[in-house]
């Protein structure tokens, strides 16, 4: 029926664009660069503060058709990567203004910041949880002055836009969505390392109107790596730093388009250290990107684009206050010396190419149909220490399980001294505790000899590998098809729309990445117990068609299924342009469709519940969007939209616990959410501003946590501790906020700007909460079944950031800025679990007779990070020697190696009232919360040459 629908819609657009005819041309001209005289492609022309618009094709040229306003006017010209323009003409019916040429100057320092902030931090963005959520990375195309500050000042602090998520916007290459299926993130490192080839990009904030997709409430990116539109020439660059890569080389060269309608773009680079600011966070990272095309026609062109950019990262961690104050925010447990070289226990590694094949269809000038193939492959992977490694005891006439190690992460809560100060204050405890104090702070990384030792002790006895280093792997194969449609049907009446499909195959497995000295790994669950249900044989096996299994490198074990997901969508979108409004209407509906398929027949769930196929989880969601730009003069608009939004649940919180079972999230629907804004904007040459009040309401979301926690009521008294999967369901919450964005070109040099971003984002409601386990029998609640949430802040940096600076700019090539951020309400998670009946509730399920209401909200009072400046300095110089620049840029940031946290969260082991009084009233708490922390002074230095 979709299908259907879509297609007659795209029929009827056809049908009614081949009766336009040609409209009134009364502006014209080419774009070229002011040194070097080359045309520049995607080059935005507008009539300021009017609806007419164009952008210059391959050759440079443009053509603004309709019925501009008679008399003066004035036109902008914009181009990532360049000075922006302001230009007087006069239009009038009898001489057309033709200007040409019309000369653009690069913008060096742009480009340079393009290429060296974002894809610094798209390793932060890609590696720790916290981080993943921010869609920073997604405004690097905008001249919009605060997002520009969103991008590259506040992103340091994980400052979330609106409170958004990265999955509340699309990143669209060559009109393909990139959004992962699994999470509905963008991974970030699968363009990482190709700049050169991103340049030509577009950002549509918001909700406002996107001309290649419906979008999100975090706006649309559209990249465009066309190789016709690629600036001919190349460069070379080099970069050194201290954030996430020591140093960096690329290269690239655009052929532009040669009179046989071929063009070529390609960029190579490499991407490398042994640590960033934090120790032992590794990376190694190489990209390769080509894009070729073939201009067949006035009518027809076809573009193949390859991506190649495999990336190893060592992973960092959360840490305590007690961690931080031995060790400082420099400190990483998961690495150790092995044969004098760092080597990290958390690596992880992306591999995934991505091959496009794109037509571009000029149907006529009114017309246009552009139709993409995307195919992408490859591995995500994650290793981390085993430490479950067992071997079989016949003795006892049955099956037992010995063996197993305790964790051997030097932060693991038994090594610190707050561990042996729990219980007393005896003269045993400071002696110990000091012990460990003195051992942590004279080392306090990874032993790996003492693994490889212990392996190869039980190797020489003829037993299995007590530790091994697993790798989580996800092996994606993901077709994905669009066509998408833009149609003039007349002067003030455009029409976009679109349909898309896509198909993944989602393998998801454990897999033996190393045996660190050993022959094998026993395939059981060392931590697993017998029930009445279950004896411990059966309960042990990760896969029951294979008990008992010796597991080798490159074997998979522990879990492996498959994860089968289709979507089918279609959007429609009009915009329409009057003297006084532009106003537009858009609509979105989608099919989604996914299946889990278990390869291993799991001991605590077997047949059916683990192995095979489970139910299909289906959802049809639709989407609703408009907006309208009054304006008051050619200087000052009133900016409106507003949108109701319904989508489908990530895979990801879908499946309760899909690495052992087929269960489903109960009463599992689609997340429904609304949302407003309205905007005022000032625009002329000497001042541009815009100040935005947001509210958004989200509706029934769903998330799943994993953990190990003690303490649950309504278990046996000596099973009061399992791991979990918490899934929480209904979720409620709001954002709600102002922005400002200012600039003011005080002089033709130098430029004042602001930002300031006040918010905020929290839940509204008390959501459902239940546990699963294979430590006990179906789910488990407490209580009316909710967790106690509403008013308390959804973490996730700062709520308050504000920034003033300036800008130089010297006509000799060189610029100076220098910007104060500061930052405050920022909060950490708190624990779900926590806030539920079982933290007043005893092992019977009655109430502690000891609770205390009021300490009781004092234990639970959400944690508020303390308030932090910055100061981030930047320049840069370029010089001109014949047809060749050489030049360099800088950065340094946070100048006064200001200590900050950029996150944090409780953690749920201490599930219960008693257990969180008593851990908190020792001398440290032992399972304190776990905080991000921010880097100190870091600094950036660019060298490119270009020709």
């Amino acid at each position: 029926m979709i299908h259907q629908q879509l297609n007659i819609l795209v029929l009827a657009v056809f049908m009614l664009a081949s009766g336009l005819g040609m409209a009134q041309e009364l502006l014209k001209g080419r774009v070229i660069e002011d040194t070097t005289e080359e045309p520049i492609p995607g080059v935005s022309i507008s009539v300021l503060g009017t609806k007419f618009k164009a952008t210059t094709g391959a050759d440079g040229y443009f053509i603004v058709t309709g019925a501009i306003p008679l008399g003066d006017q004035k036109i902008t010209v914009l181009k990532n990567g360049y000075y922006s323009k302001t230009i007087p003409v006069v239009i009038d019916t009898i001489n057309r203004v033709n200007i040409d040429p019309l000369y653009l100057q690069l913008d060096n320092s742009d480009i340079s910041q393009s290429q060296g902030i974002i894809s610094l931090t798209e390793n932060d963005l890609a590696d720790d949880e916290n981080a993943a959520n921010n869609f920073s990375g997604l405004l690097q195309a905008s001249r919009d002055q605060f997002l520009r500050a969103a991008a590259y000042d506040f992103s340091a602090t994980f400052f979330r836009p609106r409170g958004l998520n990265s999955e509340d916007g699309k990143v669209l290459i060559n009109g393909i969505e990139m959004n992962k299926q699994f999470s509905g993130r963008p991974q970030w490192s699968n363009w990482g390392g190709v700049n050169d080839l991103q340049r030509n990009q577009n950002f549509s904030m918001g909700l406002s109107a996107a001309d290649q997709s419906f979008g999100g409430y975090a706006g649309v990116q559209s990249i465009d790596m066309r190789a016709s539109q690629q600036r001919a020439g190349t460069q070379l660059s080099y970069a050194s730093s201290n954030r996430s890569y020591r140093g960096r080389f690329m290269v690239s060269h655009r052929s532009g388009l040669w009179n046989n309608g071929w063009s070529y773009a390609i960029n190579a680079s490499r991407r490398a250290g042994e640590e960033g600011f934090v120790e032992g966070t590794l990376y190694d990272a190489n990209s390769l990107g080509l894009s070729v095309e073939k201009k067949l026609n006035d009518a027809h062109s076809i573009n193949f684009t390859g991506l190649y950019t495999p990336n190893r990262r060592g992973r960092r961690t959360a840490m305590t206050q007690e961690i931080r104050d031995l060790k400082g925010i420099q400190y990483n447990p998961f690495w150790g010396v092995q044969n004098n070289v760092q080597r990290n226990s958390r690596i992880r590694e992306v591999e995934e190419p991505v091959f496009m094949l794109n037509h571009y269809w000029n149907i006529n000038d009114k017309l246009k149909l552009h139709t993409n193939l995307g195919y992408q492959f490859g591995k995500i992977g994650n290793t981390r220490i085993d430490n479950g490694g067992t071997r079989i005891d016949h003795t006892l006439g049955q099956n037992a399980y010995i063996g197993g190690a305790r964790n051997p992460n030097p932060d693991y809560y038994q090594n610190l001294p707050s561990y042996f100060l729990r219980n007393g204050q005896d003269p045993i405890d400071f002696q110990y505790a000091f012990q460990a104090q003195q051992e942590f702070l004279n080392d306090g990384q990874l032993d790996w000899n003492s693994l490889y030792e212990a392996n190869r002790s039980l190797r020489a006895a003829g037993g299995n590998s007590l530790y091994a280093i697993q790798e989580d792997r996800i092996d994606d194969k993901q077709l994905s098809v669009n066509t998408i449609i833009t149609a003039d049907i007349t002067e003030n009446i455009l029409f976009n729309g679109g349909m898309r499909y896509r198909s993944l195959n989602s393998e998801n497995y454990a897999m033996i990445n190393d045996l660190l000295g050993g022959s094998g790994f026993l395939d059981v669950d060392f931590f697993a117990e017998e029930t009445s249900e279950i004896n411990l044989d059966q309960a042990a096996q990760s896969n029951l068609r294979t008990p008992n299994r010796i597991a080798r490198i490159g074997d998979r074990y522990k879990y492996n299924y498959n994860i089968n997901a289709n979507v089918i969508a279609g959007f429609a979108q009009t915009q329409f342009k009057t003297r006084k409004v532009d106003f537009f209407v858009a609509v979105n509906i989608s099919r989604t469709v996914y299946q889990r398929d278990g390869k291993f027949e799991n001991g605590n769930f077997p047949g059916a519940a683990s192995f095979g196929k489970s139910k299909l989880l289906e959802f049809t969601d639709f989407g609703f969007k408009a907006g309208a730009t009054y304006k008051i003069s050619g200087q000052q608009f009133f900016d409106f939209n507003a949108a109701y939004i319904s989508q489908a649940p990530t895979i990801r919180n879908s499946f309760s616990n899909a690495r052992q079972n087929n269960e489903t999230v109960i009463g599992l629907e689609s997340q429904k959410s609304y949302s407003t804004d309205l905007s005022y904007i000032y625009s002329t040459p000497v001042i541009k501003a815009r100040f935005t009040a947001y509210y958004t309401q989200f509706i029934n979301g769903t998330d799943i946590g994993f953990y190990f926690t003690e303490d649950l009521t309504g278990l046996p008294l000596d099973d009061g501790s399992a791991f979990v999967q918490e899934v929480m369901t209904h979720i409620e919450r709001r954002n709600a906020g102002l922005e400002l964005g200012i600039e003011v070109q005080v002089t033709p040099t130098i430029k004042l700007k602001g930002a300031a971003a006040v918010g905020q984002n929290v839940y509204t409601n008390n959501p459902h909460l239940y546990l699963t386990s294979d430590d006990f029998r179906g789910p488990l609640s407490f209580g009316d079944g909710t967790t106690s949430l509403k008013d308390y802040h959804v973490a996730g940096g700062p709520e308050t950031a504000l920034q003033i600076g300036f800008e130089y700019r010297d006509p000799e090539y060189w610029n100076l800025g220098i910007t104060a951020n500061y930052f405050a309400n920022a909060y950490a998670d708190i624990s779900n679990l926590r806030r539920s009946a079982n933290f007043r509730l005893d092992y019977d399920g009655m109430e502690f007779n000891d609770f205390d209401r009021a300490l009781a909200n004092e234990l639970l009072k959400q944690e508020q990070f303390d308030n932090y400046l910055l100061w981030n300095v930047i320049g840069g110089k370029s010089w001109r020697i014949y047809d060749k620049y050489v030049g360099f840029f800088a950065t340094i940031n946070n100048v006064f190696g200001q200590e900050y946290k950029t996150g944090g969260f409780e953690q749920s082991r201490n599930s219960n009232f008693r257990s969180t009084r008593d851990d908190q009233n020792n001398p440290q708490e032992v399972f304190a919360p776990r905080y991000f922390f921010g880097n100190g002074t870091t600094y950036y230095l660019n060298l490119y040459l270009r020709f």
